[in-house]
Order: structure tokens, then C-alpha cells, then sequence
């Protein structure tokens, strides 16, 4: 029976189908590294028939430790539905942003569901979703402008119509401090506990088979422990995983590395406390749990069906609820659990067979298949691991083209005291592919410590669809076997992305260009390196196509290749014209390789940590140019001293800014002197540690006459308000202590200052084309010394006047500036160039 068939039976002399939502089946590695642990982690969702959902907007927002208590404690069937891919953040770990930051937050966020046994759903679906992270939000009327809050009330119901959690738990309360998308999925989560089970609300769905769902309570988090309905106890210590659910909820976190998310906790009792948001089960004062009034177990929800005359189908589940015992009460010997899970696999088919023929109505008989459903899917994978079945896909690459020919290797291996029979190993592929298998993929039978193969000749057509880091993997191997006179069924992904990529990956060099109008007849140099992604020999024509009017030299160049992975780079020439206008302006690279038409090429960003492996980002094969005036003083030297996490001097160097990076030696005893300014990176004083002990340094480097630089930094990167020379505070609150409109008005408050006109003249044009935002962590207080350059805020909020602050500190002169730089240089902002440059030419 398929998840999504419909169960015939026969009712007053006709035939009536009973619609059964389609059943999610996870796929995963199976390693069997883990043995005891991972058979425990499969068992114990066995004798629990109830199911939670929590709801948030960013990685990270899960409720780690809640969740962890939820699966791994109480062997709920627990989700995780997060709404945006978290593009909009920072990076810890890397200078990726946009795009590449979501492919990063998205895989750690898998990786950490994964740890915490957790079914994971996000609503954004494609690279330039209309929902995603644009940055702070202070309110959810501009989250739901900018996502639109028909689209993401959709996907949300369809999650809720396609998980059907008893329990829903928001990660946040809808109040003022919150930021914007967290009020926007409370909101969309308080509105679709009720309309969720309304059939009037996208009624489209029916056509995916999802019917209506009714959430039986809703659970919101609150601070106070005495406003309270439930108290989840988080802190219990698990003697089987070696841990708290804290210490496991943190070990997921861990995985958020770009956020530099995970804590470690000492043991000791803790709760989190949630309150009741909205019900259909009578309320009480104070409950046991999330579950109190719901079917919790087989057995409570035998009690229900009973009372609706489902005598037969009530016993069947009396009979699951003591198997279900019986296999957990086996642990940790895996040849008996493998005994028992097989005896509970017969008995789950013959209770869908009693569900199928039973008088109930049929919401009930669809809610009780779907249940079943799912344990159906939890006892394949509990089957699994006790058998220690480890199954394995092996392509020779990873990497594929459209129209090629490969391997790919299917392998199970027993590593139990079971005998497993009739063993049968399916390569799945997408559609319009061939699999076609070059050895048999059936096997009588597979003994202890035996290994059985399967090698597939994989045919992908030419024209398959590149690799997307949202979408399924390419390549899944369906195991079907026997055990114990019981089928059972898993399904397994490889270990590593497997991805379709173009023949050519054309990457220009650089990505993005300042185009200085000040100077004409600018000549562009464009490196354009192209790797051979096909197999064998091939000649590959490269072009650059330019703006009408601009030249480029060579033409055409022809470049020979010998062997899949192959890399040459070739030098390009663009000459602008005359004259160019201020503008953007785009220059773009193109292949004809093989006997293929010339086509616009593509760019594949390698995304790799050893966290969460390697993913790729696919791309046009453009380079960006902006052009606009900029004065660069002469025989300037700018020393940078860089957290790792922009690429601000990068910018600089690009537009002739004598830049150089300095290193932590040199912070704590080289002659500072050499440089006319000195540059902190964002955050630097919690990443450069250097940097605390040598501050005094730099602050005789400014009272000798240098000009120092510091841009923004968090309340809780070491920064102390004496290391300024005269106190700075920076905001403690993360939501009133930032611009989040990106066209905030901007108020010159010292417009006769040099900032303002040295070497560059700032206007009010200068303030356009911010993106994401203006400014964030603004100081709160500052010392009088300061000039205060600037004023903005967001719409009817009181002006920030410590955005932008500098002072003459004897000889020198320190700036403090909690513009948001880190987004508009790599953005090419011409305003922000304009204005950073005059800031570092300050003498």
C-alpha cells in the first residue's frame, strides 16, 4: 500500500474510499557508528502516537532543548518548521552572504534536526524566495509586505495540513521586543490554529491529497515562570544518551556555527515554561505536559476509537501498545528487538487492515491510517538499526553532467545475528532518467557480517536539471528485505551531496567592480577561470560579453581540456567608453563547448565545512560594475585589521586604496606609526584577541596622530566603553538599538565637518541605495568629546544620534560608526564608498 493510496471498504452495499494524507518518509545515511544509541533513538517514538510541531522564522530559532526532550525523551513525533533560510544574518565562520549564507544555515539547520531525531520543514523554497531573511524587522506588518503574508500563510498550512501535530509551540510571543519575522509565524501560527482545519482555506491543498487539520492546543513561550501552564523539564538527565535535554538541545546548536550558536551547561535541574495559547481540549491551571487531554499512546487512543464503536480496531491497538512495550523492554539486546519490531510490523498491517473495514467516520479512520503510517515508517528504520543493516550509495563522482554515463554502487551489509532475506536494492532516480543495473539487485539472502552489491549504469539526460541546495538529492536507494517472515522497507541518501552541474564553470574575476568615473577610457582587467566539469577531452570557446559601446580583448579563446576537473584561466581586456555615466552595468561570460550552441555560462560556488560537507552555489557567470566618482587620496596607508568576517579591505584595495592587513604581531609590537589609518573590522575585538591587550597601543597610535576606525560591534564582543578614549555604551536591547529601514532619512548634524567633504563631497543622494538596513547595536550613551555626525531612525522612532561619532584624541582622531558598512561596500553602494573613504582619510 502506498503513503498516499486510498483504503476501499465496503459500507451499506457501495464502496467508499477513505482519503489517507500522504505519510512523510525521511531518508537518511545509515552508518551504524552509533549502535546503541541510534537503536535507542529509533525504538523509542514506538509506543507514542502523539505529535508536536514548533514553529520559527530563522535557523537557530528552534526550541533546541524543548525538541530534544520532545524526541529523544518522549519519542514524540516531533517537526521543526522554520520560515526563512537565514540569508539576511551574519557569518561567523566565513564571508559568505545572501545566497551562500542560506545554503550554510540551511545545512546546519538539516544536520541539527537530524541530531535531535526531528522532522525538519522550511517554508522558503527557492534561492530568491519572496520569504526570506532581509535582516531586522522591528514589526510583522513589514515582514508580511516584504514575504507576503498570503504566501507564507500558505506553505505554513500546508505544513501543519502535511505534519498534523496534536501540538503546536511558537518560538517566540507576538510582543513589541521581538524582531519582526518572529511576530509574523506567531501570528500566521495563532491564525492557522483555526484555520487549518477549515476545508475553505486554500482548498488547492485537497489536490495534493492534504486534508483539513484541526491543532489541538497552541503553546506560546513565556519568561515568568509563574504565567505558566507547562513546565517541560528540560534539565532530567538522560542515562542512556549521557546528558540532559539541555546539554542534547546544545549539542544541536553547536551545528549553527556560522551564528556561533551552542553553550556548554553543567547538569542541574531546568525548565522551560510555556502557556497555553489556544485549545479544543478543556484547559486546566496547570498541566502534566503538552499532551494532557490528548491520546498520548496506543492505548489512549484505543479508549477514543472505542467510544465511537471501533471495538475491533481498539483491541488491534491494544495489541500494538503492548508490542510496542515489549520492543523497548528488549533494548539494548538487537537481535530481540529486531524479533519484536517484526512482531509489531505484522501486527501495525493487520490493525491498518482492521481500520480499513471498520464502521468509523471517516476524519477519524484518515487520522488513524495516517498515525499508522507513521509508525509504519518509524518500525522500517527500528528494523534497520537493530539488524544493524547498513546501507550505502557509492557514485563514482559526485559531481555529474547533463548526458553522461556513470556508476553508481549500492552495498548493504549485515552487521547483526540475524539473517536478513530476499534482499532487493532499487536505485531511484529523478524522471527521464536511467538506472539501468549492470549486476542483479536481488539477494536470497545476506548473513552476519556479509555484504551484498549492486552496481547501476546511471544515464542523466542532457538536458537535467542543474543542482538546486533545496531540493531532494538526485539519488535515493530503496531497500526492500524480509526478517522474521516480515517485510520491511527503508530508503537511504548518499553520505555526500551528489550534484548536477554545468559542463563549464565560468568564474570572473572579480565578481563585482567600482568603476571610477572620475578617470575615462578605464580599462577593466576580467580574469575568467573555466573548469571542465565533463569527462575526457573537449575544446571549450569563451567570451565576455560587454555594455554597447565597451570593447573587450580577446574576442574569442579557444581552451583545450584533457579531463574532468581540469581548471586554465584566461585574461580579458574591457575598455569602457569615453565617457561613462553613473550606473550599473553588467559584464557577462559565455561557453560553447563540444558541438553545443553558445550558451550564457554558469558560476558553481563550492560551499564546503567539515559541519555540514559540500553543497555548491550555481549561478550566472556575471560580473557586477558600478560606476560612480570617487576621489582616492595619494601616498595614503590604510592598515586593516580584519575579524574574518568582511571583506571591507578587499573593497578598498579594488579602488586603489593602499590597504594592507595587519597581523596580531604587529598589533602587539610593530610600529603603528607607518600607517596614517587604522581600520577595525567589524566585531574585531571578539575575534582578534590581540586586540585587547594591545589597545592602549593603539590609542597612543591615535594620540600620536594617527586615525583610528572602529566599526560596529555587539555588547557582548569583549567591547568595554573604556576602550574608546572616551567612553562609548553600546545598546543592550537587540531590537531598539538599531535603523532597520535601509531609506531612512538621514539628518547631517555637523555638516561643516571634513567627513563631509574631504576628499569626497557627501549629499543627500549619497544616502540612496542602502540596502538592509542603515545602521545596528548603536551606542546608547557617549562621552561629550564626540562630534555626532549624523541622525536617522526608523518611521515614528526618536532619532539615533551615536551612529556615527568621532572625536580628536590628542594628535589623531577616533571614529566610531555602527553603519552597517559590512553590507553596503560588498553591495557597491557608491554613498557608502564615497563616505567610508572620507572617513579613513580623516587627519
Amino acid at each position: 500500500m502506498g503513503s498516499s493510496d486510498a483504503i476501499s471498504r465496503q459500507e451499506g452495499g457501495g464502496q467508499t474510499k477513505v482519503p489517507v494524507p500522504p505519510i512523510p518518509v525521511s531518508t537518511r545515511t545509515l552508518h551504524g557508528e552509533h549502535g546503541l544509541i541510534d537503536l535507542w533513538t529509533a525504538i523509542k517514538p514506538l509506543a507514542t502516537i502523539a505529535s508536536a510541531m514548533n514553529t520559527g522564522a530563522h535557523p537557530d530559532d528552534e526550541h533546541s532543548a524543548m525538541l530534544a526532550y520532545l524526541a529523544l525523551g518522549r519519542g514524540v513525533y516531533t517537526s521543526s518548521i522554520i520560515a526563512t533560510r537565514g540569508e539576511g544574518g551574519q557569518n561567523e565562520i566565513g564571508c559568505e552572504q545572501g545566497s551562500a549564507l542560506g545554503i550554510i544555515r540551511t545545512r546546519e539547520l538539516e544536520e541539527a534536526s537530524i541530531m535531535s531525531n526531528v522532522t525538519l520543514g522550511i517554508l522558503s523554497e527557492e534561492l530568491d524566495d519572496p520569504i526570506h531573511d532581509f535582516g531586522f524587522s522591528k514589526c510583522a506588518q513589514e515582514t508580511f509586505r516584504k514575504w507576503g503574508e498570503e504566501i507564507v500563510y500558505e506553505r505554513l498550512i500546508r505544513k501543519i495540513r502535511e505534519l498534523r501535530p496534536d501540538v503546536v509551540v511558537a518560538a517566540f510571543e507576538n510582543e513589541p521586543t521581538t524582531h519582526g519575522h518572529h511576530r509574523a509565524i506567531t501570528l500566521l501560527t495563532q491564525r492557522a490554529f483555526h484555520d487549518a482545519a477549515n476545508p475553505e482555506i486554500f482548498p488547492q491543498h485537497a489536490d495534493r491529497g492534504l486534508l483539513p487539520w484541526q491543532i489541538k492546543k497552541l503553546y506560546v513561550p513565556v519568561m515568568d515562570n509563574e504565567d505558566y501552564h507547562v513546565a517541560v523539564p528540560v534539565g532530567e538527565y538522560d542515562q542512556t544518551y549521557g546528558a540532559s535535554y539541555v546539554q542534547l538541545g546544545e549539542r544541536s546548536r553547536f551545528m549553527h556555527k556560522s551564528q556561533g550558536m551552542g553553550v556548554h551547561y553543567d547538569e542541574g535541574p531546568t525548565y522551560n515554561y510555556y502557556r497555553l495559547d489556544a485549545t479544543v481540549v478543556p484547559a486546566q491551571e496547570k498541566e502534566r505536559d503538552f499532551f494532557s487531554g490528548l491520546p498520548y499512546s496506543f492505548a489512549d487512543l484505543a479508549e477514543q476509537v472505542a467510544a465511537k464503536g471501533g471495538a475491533e480496531v481498539a483491541e488491534a491497538l491494544h495489541r500494538l501498545q503492548d508490542a510496542a512495550d515489549d520492543v523497548i523492554s528488549a533494548y539494548p539486546r538487537f537481535a530481540e528487538v529486531a524479533r519484536r519490531v517484526h512482531r509489531m510490523k505484522a501486527l501495525l498491517q493487520s490493525a491498518q487492515q482492521e481500520v480499513a473495514i471498520a464502521s468509523l467516520d471517516r476524519e477519524t479512520k484518515a487520522d488513524l491510517l495516517y498515525r499508522l503510517g507513521i509508525k509504519d515508517a518509524q518500525l522500517n528504520r527500528a528494523s534497520a538499526e537493530a539488524l544493524s543493516l547498513v546501507v550505502k550509495i557509492k557514485p563514482e563522482t559526485g559531481e555529474w553532467v547533463g548526458g553522461q554515463t556513470t556508476t553508481v554502487t549500492v552495498t548493504a551489509y549485515n552487521g547483526g545475528a540475524i539473517e536478513v532475506e530476499h534482499v532487493q536494492l532499487r536505485l531511484r532516480v529523478p524522471r527521464g532518467w536511467i538506472a539501468k543495473p549492470l549486476t542483479p539487485t536481488a539477494f536470497p539472502r545476506v548473513s552476519y557480517n556479509q555484504t551484498v552489491c549492486t552496481v547501476y549504469e546511471v544515464s542523466v539526460p542532457a538536458d537535467a536539471e542543474l543542482y538546486h541546495p533545496y531540493m531532494p538529492p538526485v539519488l535515493e536507494v530503496e531497500v526492500q528485505y524480509f526478517a522474521f517472515d516480515t517485510a520491511s522497507t527503508i530508503r537511504v541518501e548518499p553520505e555526500a551531496r551528489v550534484a548536477v552541474l554545468p559542463p563549464y564553470a565560468l568564474t570572473l574575476t572579480p565578481a563585482d567592480v567600482v568603476l571610477n568615473t572620475l578617470h575615462t577610457n578605464e580599462t577593466i582587467p576580467v580574469r575568467l577561470t573555466v573548469k571542465q566539469y565533463r569527462s575526457g577531452t573537449s575544446t571549450a570557446k569563451v567570451s565576455l560579453t560587454v555594455p554597447d559601446g565597451w570593447k573587450v580583448q580577446p574576442d574569442v579563446v579557444e581552451l583545450p581540456f584533457s579531463f574532468r576537473g581540469e581548471t586554465k584561466t584566461v585574461a580579458f581586456t574591457v575598455q569602457t567608453t569615453a565617457k561613462v555615466q553613473n550606473g550599473k552595468y553588467q559584464i557577462r561570460a559565455s561557453v560553447v563547448g563540444g558541438e553545443g550552441a553558445a550558451e550564457w555560462g554558469r558560476d558553481v560556488q563550492v560551499i564546503e565545512y567539515p559541519h555540514i560537507g559540500r553543497t555548491y552555489l550555481i549561478r550566472s557567470a556575471e560580473l557586477n560594475v558600478q560606476a560612480f566618482d570617487l576621489a582616492i587620496p595619494e601616498k595614503q596607508r590604510v592598515g586593516y585589521v580584519s575579524s574574518g568576517f568582511d571583506k571591507i579591505d578587499q573593497y578598498l584595495r579594488s579602488v586603489g586604496v593602499n590597504c594592507v592587513n595587519i597581523d596580531a604581531s604587529e598589533i602587539q609590537s610593530g610600529d603603528l606609526s607607518r600607517y596614517d589609518t587604522i581600520v577595525l573590522g567589524i566585531r574585531a575585538y571578539a575575534f582578534r584577541r590581540e586586540l585587547i591587550d594591545s589597545n592602549l597601543r593603539l590609542l597612543q597610535y591615535v594620540e600620536n596622530g594617527g586615525n583610528l576606525v572602529v566599526q560596529y560591534h555587539k555588547p557582548e564582543d569583549k567591547w568595554k566603553p573604556h576602550l574608546a578614549p572616551y567612553p562609548i555604551f553600546i545598546g543592550e536591547s537587540l531590537i531598539d538599538w538599531r535603523v532597520t529601514n535601509e531609506q531612512s532619512p538621514v539628518r547631517v548634524l555637523a555638516p561643516e565637518h571634513p567627513i563631509f567633504h574631504e576628499p569626497n563631497r557627501i549629499t543627500a543622494a549619497d544616502w540612496d541605495g542602502w540596502v538592509q538596513e542603515r545602521s545596528i547595536y548603536n551606542p546608547s550613551r557617549w562621552g561629550s568629546e564626540y562630534t555626532e555626525l549624523i541622525a536617522t531612525s526608523d518611521p515614528g522612532e526618536p532619532e539615533f544620534r551615536g551612529i556615527f561619532l568621532t572625536a580628536r584624541y590628542g594628535k589623531g582622531t577616533y571614529t566610531y560608526s555602527s553603519l552597517a558598512w559590512f553590507r553596503e561596500i560588498p553591495h557597491l553602494v557608491p554613498g557608502a564608498f564615497r563616505l567610508f573613504v572620507n572617513m579613513i582619510s580623516q587627519k
